[in-house]
């Protein structure tokens, strides 16, 4: 199995075209296609603080539908499904700025958009597991006695991570080191905790590489275990990156 494996791209519509030139994709009918069969992977959050998150949900809705991606949804894809589900959520970190692209769509694309996403999530596992279950996909990560089941702690720990339930001064919510601590044997890829360059530890890969925030859109070639990145066209934000001691 050969899979392209992206990081959280949070509406950053051109980084991620970009990237999947780099990756050597060819787009027919504007959908990327490999020579060699290889496939795109998405850990989630999609959506969110970036300038065209809509163009992103059309984007991979179609990726999904015409079998030329995996998809697996984050905590702030999660959100907009609640969102568009009528849910009461707060419009507030980074949906605030999906909230405004689509509010600004006509009523007939506000629908299509709205059945689009709801559609792409409702279809997706709650973690990727590919090549026999040797690759996990999971957007926060997820703890080796985790794999394989579904409940709620297990909802909890992929799209939220090791959350304490204390929180950090800026609101988010502190989390462990989790991958520190893995030992298993699957490749666990993640991203959800923006990094300044791709984290390797304990066969786990953070790929998170904080495109929106001004650092580099990360994709992670398996199982060639290659990194090839693009850069980010937003601006530089150092205290929204985790540096791990």
């Amino acid at each position: 199995m050969k899979v392209d494996i992206i990081g959280d791209v949070h509406g950053c519509y051109a980084e991620l075209l970009a990237l999947i030139r780099k990756l050597d994709y060819t787009f027919e009918n504007h959908l990327p296609i490999h020579k060699d069969g290889r496939k795109l992977a998405f850990v989630g959050d999609l959506t969110d603080r970036g300038p065209q998150s809509i163009k992103v949900i059309e984007f991979i809705y179609d990726l999904v539908k015409n079998d030329l991606a995996y998809y697996t949804p984050g905590n702030h894809c999660n959100k907009l499904y609640r969102y568009f589900l009528g849910n009461k959520v707060q419009i507030s970190h980074g949906l605030e700025t999906t909230d405004a692209e689509y509010k600004r769509l006509p009523a007939k694309k506000q629908k299509e958009v709205r059945k689009k996403f709801m559609e792409l999530y409702e279809s997706a596992p709650l973690y990727l597991q590919l090549d026999d279950g040797k690759l996990i996909i999971a957007h926060a990560g997820i703890r080796e006695d985790y794999i394989g089941y579904k409940h709620k702690k297990v909802k909890t720990f992929v799209l939220y991570g090791d959350i304490t339930g204390e929180k950090m001064p800026d609101g988010r919510p502190v989390r462990r080191d989790w991958a520190k601590l893995y030992r298993g044997t699957q490749t666990i890829v993640y991203g959800h905790t923006p990094v300044k360059d791709v984290r390797v530890i304990n066969n786990t890969y953070n790929i998170d590489t904080g495109c929106v925030f001004g650092g580099k859109l990360t994709a992670l070639r398996y199982p060639e275990m290659d990194i090839v990145q693009v850069l980010s066209s937003m601006p530089y934000v150092p205290e929204k990156f985790t540096e791990f001691p």
